[in-house]
């Protein structure tokens, strides 16, 4: 079936749940021709600022604000008043904050030189338009995303020049004036825009803007029918279908709801008529549709903040993410086939169309992608290779039955303008804590804190940032979530997982020269051990001999650039893919309550049935902390992912209880052993036990099997 020939339930139901975020300003004749010119006027200007622009980044910045900051004061009122005067009195109140924000605007531009000229000393107008904007934002944050971020916000900006001084401790801070508060927050490239907004106006929009001439080229029905073809025809056929188009639209959309309304209203009526229950169906989208942002090229916001954060090449992280981002959604795969043997749910009759059909159809929706790929293989940048993506888009819809006029060019920028205003607003505003974490040096103390807390235990570093993320999670989007966790506590990661790859170098007996010697102010009678091979533990005693303050030195000198970048970017992967649980843990989970909207079913249930299908979300990020996943020799890379493919669907298996057939206790027990022998990165005999693994997870598979199929023939099927 195509989703252009979708019926007028669905093409309402996904009208109404692409506002299910945001209760969106209806949008009458002349508003909404406003706010659409508005957006095609604003997506050019973009480009040309991703193109030909010398302006300052903080021009740029502070326009893209500004602009922004009007489309959603025009497209999310500031409050709903009942009937139409006090509707009129809200609109001409936005219009006003929009053109407020413009002011803002044009004087940081005219007015910084005047600034520095006094010396950095502010006059009426400097406070004026600085609070003016700082609280814009707040309230576009609010507007767009809740009252979470405006609260954190303002509880983060007066820490530095207010209540921060009374406190005691390590978290006390002799604090700042307000003036120069203000001024980092607005007249800098450190606070509103600063790093965070460069990212927005750049990689983030342009491929927001690719994704939205890709979905008006009419590359999402290709996705679905792909996804049809490609896996509907085996049993749990629907269920496969939601995680395989989830995972292709998710890979140009970045985001989660947009993924989870686009193709929810197919796959989930698809799944309850195969026989799947329907509160697992909305699950099975919410949750497939969350691994979209964790899919390449686009990954949502997050690999362009990454990238900027560790100064990781954006192409080497996607690159890396692609075998991980496999595995989440074979997990939620797994949870598929589990309850398609265990529900006995049936295949749904085929609409005819094979997979030659459609890519003979639509083969030319691919060509962007490719374009996108080779130049980003190629060395240009990601703003670059998206530029020319989209043309590729408008090109290649030539070769199709439907090309792409001028009208649909316009529509898609339009559009692409429309679907970045809450991302923009959140980065800019998210900014501000970034900044206030930079001035007051927080984060290095909260680092320190958590590695503390956890004992200098890795796992137990990790389960405390999942316990944030969870926290976060329930107040802010994904992007945030990962903004402010990397923040804080990126760096204790980092240190401990450098610490694992430090032990394996001292056990190896390749410890350089160089970091030898510092074992000559802490423990010279150890040197001679340093010289051979000797066990971890051994290497553990050495490691715990060193004083922290040396420790940072011991890495960088033992263990080589490359390898610390891995590690940086492992450090990152986890925190990056920990914050993706805000989409599936209650009570947030936006992504669950769109696809429980679609099911009709219990939101907060089905967003604990999304949070179990979501697993691969805890499990993933053991692998980047304790194996060389990240940054190994290809073969080793190779190896431990094939071993996860089976390792996570026996662990699924004893989570569920459940394979081809019914397990008991024992065989459940013994599956989750199996799943984790396979995914455990053993020091001797890695092979020789992972191989143990797989044999007894494939002993048990074959034995469950029988049992579903004893079990299929009572019941008749």
């Amino acid at each position: 079936m195509n989703t252009a020939n979708s019926t007028p339930t669905d093409q309402e139901t996904a009208a109404k749940l692409a506002s299910l975020e945001l209760q969106q300003r209806p949008q009458d004749s002349l508003l909404g021709r406003a706010i659409y010119w508005g957006g095609v006027l604003f997506a050019l200007l973009h480009i040309y600022f991703n193109t030909l622009s010398t302006l300052p980044q903080l021009w740029i910045a502070v326009i893209h604000f500004s602009g922004f900051a009007l489309l959603c004061a025009l497209m999310y009122p500031l409050c709903r008043p009942r009937g139409q005067t006090g509707q009129r009195v809200v609109l001409l109140l936005d219009i006003a904050i929009g053109l407020l924000a413009l002011a803002s605007a044009a004087y940081l531009i005219l007015a910084e030189d005047a600034l520095y000229a006094r010396g950095v000393s502010f006059i009426s107008s400097d406070w004026l338009f600085s609070l003016a904007a700082v609280a814009i934002a707040l309230e576009m944050a609010r507007r767009t995303t809740g009252w979470f971020i405006p609260c954190l916000i303002l509880v983060a900006l007066t820490y530095v020049f207010w209540w921060g001084k009374y406190l005691d401790g390590v978290f006390g801070f002799r604090g700042l004036s307000l003036e120069t508060l203000m001024f980092r927050s607005y007249f800098s490239t450190e606070g509103m825009f600063g790093q965070i907004a460069n990212i927005s106006w750049s990689y983030v929009y342009m491929f927001i803007l690719f994704g939205a001439f890709l979905v008006k080229s009419g590359a999402g029905d290709f996705m679905i029918d792909l996804a049809r073809c490609a896996a509907g025809r085996f049993v749990g056929g629907p269920g496969f279908v939601a995680v395989l188009g989830s995972g292709l639209m998710g890979s140009v959309s970045g985001s989660s709801v947009a993924n989870t309304v686009s193709t929810g209203v197919i796959t989930i009526p698809m799944m309850q008529k195969a026989g799947f229950p329907s509160r697992f169906a909305a699950g099975v989208e919410a949750a497939a549709s969350t691994g979209g942002q964790l899919m390449p090229p686009v990954m949502g916001a997050g690999a362009f903040i990454m990238a900027s954060y560790t100064q990781i090449p954006y192409v080497e992280i996607v690159a890396v993410s692609v075998l991980p981002a496999i595995l989440y959604f074979l997990s939620v795969g797994y949870f598929v086939r589990v309850e398609a043997m265990r529900s006995q749910a049936t295949l749904v009759q085929e609409s005819g169309i094979s997979i030659g059909q459609v890519l003979k159809q639509g083969w030319h929706f691919l060509l962007p992608l490719a374009v996108l790929v080779t130049l980003l293989i190629q060395g240009f940048t990601p703003t670059y290779a998206a530029g020319i993506a989209i043309i590729s888009v408008v090109v290649s819809s030539w070769l199709s039955s439907r090309p792409m006029g001028v009208r649909d060019i316009l529509d898609a920028l339009a559009q692409g303008s429309k679907n970045m205003a809450t991302t923009a607003m959140l980065l800019i505003a998210v900014g501000l804590v970034v900044n206030v974490v930079a001035m007051t040096g927080i984060g290095n103390t909260f680092s320190l804190m958590v590695t503390e807390w956890a004992g200098n235990s890795l796992f137990i570093t990790i389960v405390l940032i999942a316990i944030a993320s969870l926290v976060l999670g329930m107040g802010l989007p994904v992007t945030a979530a990962y903004i402010v966790l990397a923040t804080l506590s990126a760096p204790a990661l980092y240190n401990l997982i450098a610490e694992i790859q430090l032990v394996q170098v001292m056990a190896a007996g390749n410890l350089p020269q160089t970091a030898q010697a510092i074992f000559m102010l802490v423990a010279p009678d150890k040197l001679a051990a340093l010289a051979a091979p000797m066990p971890v533990a051994e290497a553990e005693a050495l490691l715990a001999l060193v004083p922290d303050e040396f420790k940072g030195k011991l890495i960088e000198q033992a263990l080589d650039a490359k390898l610390l970048t891995m590690v940086l970017l492992s450090a990152h992967l986890i925190i990056f893919w920990l914050s993706q649980d805000a989409n599936v843990t209650p009570p947030v989970c936006l992504t669950a309550f769109a696809a429980a909207a679609i099911a009709k079913t219990p939101p907060m249930r089905t967003g604990f049935t999304a949070w179990k299908v979501a697993k691969g979300l805890y499990i993933v990020p053991l692998l980047f902390a304790y194996t060389n996943f990240i940054g190994g020799e290809p073969s080793e890379v190779f190896s431990i992912f094939i071993f996860s493919v089976f390792g996570i669907y026996a662990l699924v298996g004893f989570m569920e209880g459940y394979l081809e057939g019914p397990l008991n206790p024992l065989l459940r027990l013994l599956v989750g052993a199996a799943g984790a022998v396979m995914m455990w990165p053993w020091a001797e005999y890695e092979l020789a036990l992972n191989l143990a693994g797989l044999l007894v997870f494939l002993a048990i598979f074959l034995y469950s099997r029988r049992l579903g199929r004893q079990v299929g023939a009572l019941a008749g099927v």
